[in-house]
């Protein structure tokens, strides 16, 4: 099937509009995947994808059913994503830090058909695979598996290196991501073949993305950031996307950047903090990238600030969920503004609410964020109540509240379910995090609200020092006074506590019903 074919007969495949459009724009021989010393061009991943795709085929695989990667990022395990989509099936990306318990459910949730797994991270499977009623075919990539199990080039043996798509509905389910979890146990996000036919707007019309650019990201593939701008939106571009094996540390992405030059970074703000101090600011590779992308949390301007010193380029900082896939806001490559999520998308509507239903319209007054666009999930798997809890009226409702300024600058405020009110007025916990990240000495912090015995909900300051040596006692003296010299005394909470690290999610996302739970447990 062609790759641009969808509009005019109705059917169409994901996997054809991802890698199609750059072979049908002659660049087969072109670099596609690049890392862990291999090039594979686009033409060369076409052909496995194809093998992939007829291999799942010959050992069963139907349309709609689910295949599972517990894989690190490499060409085989963008082939088999993209090979499982052509024949129909859904594709689902597993993160690779899994605890065995966790593979478990989500096997069990999904009733998976057929698991991918990597030789290292195959003891997660095999640790819970007596339990499973229900155990899928095993594919191993790496060393000989245990019994049960077929090495991934036994399964691609002999397999043809072309092969006919299945045509898709535009709305068929083609891949799902689990999400993070930062309120609870992960949901299954389904989404379908029609999301990705906007996954190389952003990169193209925002930053000039081209055949011969190069893309990075420094999260997993497994992770919807990183799945939508590099693996969908950089192939289909055309530009070279650059994998690095194992867990993404600062040390190591600071060798891949020097080694393969990216021209577009993507990453997380915990992970710039990080390269920060590792000195990627001195490193002249880090300096050629045209453009540095922040999403997965909140962006504090102090990090802007550092990065923009430090490398002589901005963080261009947006926001996207797993339920879109893609940015809905972002700020401009050429202009930003510190502290806010950036404008909307020309691809995106997005709407402010308030608590009775009608849209916001004054600059300044915050709200729940509402957002449409082409490439929103059609639903939560076997959650119907979530579902339309999200989904109203062709309206995805993350429960995030925003504000919007008089030029039309978004800022995220927190989650809905974070917001709080104090003495009757709204309180935004990202308002008073950083404010408290100004203060000397402070590396991280995060405001949650404490339910009391009294009924009453208190605020609570959780931070991080620089210096894990530092006089807590001292440090909290200190923000207090940042507090209160900058905010409305009803903004500004009574009680501060320093920890080691925060709980995190695998993506490094803060989990703060975790330091809720811990608070009012009395163990912070």
């Amino acid at each position: 099937m062609s790759f641009d074919n969808t509009a005019r007969c109705g059917a169409m495949n994901a996997a054809d509009e991802i890698i199609g459009r750059p072979l049908a724009l002659g660049l087969a021989g072109q670099p596609a995947i690049v890392g862990a010393g291999r090039s594979v061009t686009y033409g060369e991943l076409d052909a496995l994808v194809n093998r992939t795709g007829n291999a799942m085929k010959a050992h069963g695989v139907a349309r709609g059913e689910r295949v599972l990667f517990l894989m690190d990022d490499s060409p085989e395990m963008v082939a088999a994503y993209l090979g499982t989509m052509r024949i129909g099936a859904v594709a689902v990306a597993l993160n690779v830090r899994l605890a065995p318990r966790d593979v478990r459910y989500v096997i069990e949730d999904s009733d998976c058909r057929l698991l991918f797994v990597d030789a290292e991270f195959a003891h997660l499977y095999h640790e819970i695979a007596a339990e499973l009623a229900n155990p899928p075919q095993l594919v191993v990539r790496g060393a000989a598996p245990r019994s049960g199990g077929v090495p991934l080039d036994e399964f691609l043996a002999g397999q043809p290196e072309t092969l006919a798509s299945e045509p898709a509905a535009p709305d068929d389910i083609a891949f799902w991501v689990y999400s993070s979890g930062t309120t609870g146990r992960p949901k299954a996000v389904m989404h379908a073949h029609a999301c990705v036919l906007i996954a190389e707007r952003m990169e193209a019309e925002y930053f000039g993305v081209r055949p011969g650019d190069r893309i990075f990201a420094t999260s997993k593939m497994f992770f919807g950031w990183a799945l939508g701008h590099s693996l969908m939106g950089g192939l289909r571009c055309g530009a070279t996307v650059v994998v690095a094996a194992g867990w993404p540390d600062p040390v190591r992405m600071i060798q891949v950047v020097e080694e393969h030059r990216p021209t577009i970074f993507f990453s997380t703000p915990v992970m710039y903090r990080n390269l920060l101090r590792e000195g990627a600011g001195g490193s002249e590779a880090f300096r050629d990238v045209r453009h540095f992308l922040s999403a997965g949390e909140k962006l504090p301007e102090t990090l802007y600030q550092s990065w923009l010193e430090a490398t002589g380029k901005p963080l261009v900082d947006g926001i996207g969920a797993s339920e879109t896939i893609f940015l809905f806001l972002v700020n401009d490559g050429g202009v930003q503004r510190p502290g806010s999520c950036g404008k909307p998308v020309p691809w995106a509507e997005v709407r402010l609410v308030d608590e009775t239903g009608g849209d916001i319209v004054e600059p300044g007054v915050p709200g729940q964020i509402a957002i449409r666009m082409t490439s929103q999930f059609s639903g939560y798997w076997k959650q119907p109540e979530q579902t339309k809890r999200a989904l109203r009226d062709g309206w995805y409702f993350p429960g995030d509240m925003f504000s919007f300024d008089r030029d039309g600058y978004w800022y995220h405020n927190g989650r809905a379910d974070d917001m709080l009110k104090i003495s009757g007025q709204w309180v935004s916990p990202s308002e008073i995090e950083a404010c408290a990240m100004t203060a000397p000495g402070v590396a991280e912090a995060v405001v949650v609200g404490v339910p009391q015995e009294d009924g009453l909900t208190r605020l609570v300051l959780v931070a991080v020092a620089k210096e894990p040596s530092a006089s807590h006692s001292r440090l909290s003296t200190q923000v207090q006074d940042t507090l209160m010299a900058n905010l409305s005394i009803y903004k500004c909470p009574r009680t501060v506590r320093f920890v080691d690290e925060l709980p995190r999610t695998a993506t490094g996302k803060i989990q703060k019903f975790r330091l809720r739970e811990l608070l009012q447990a009395g163990r912070l």
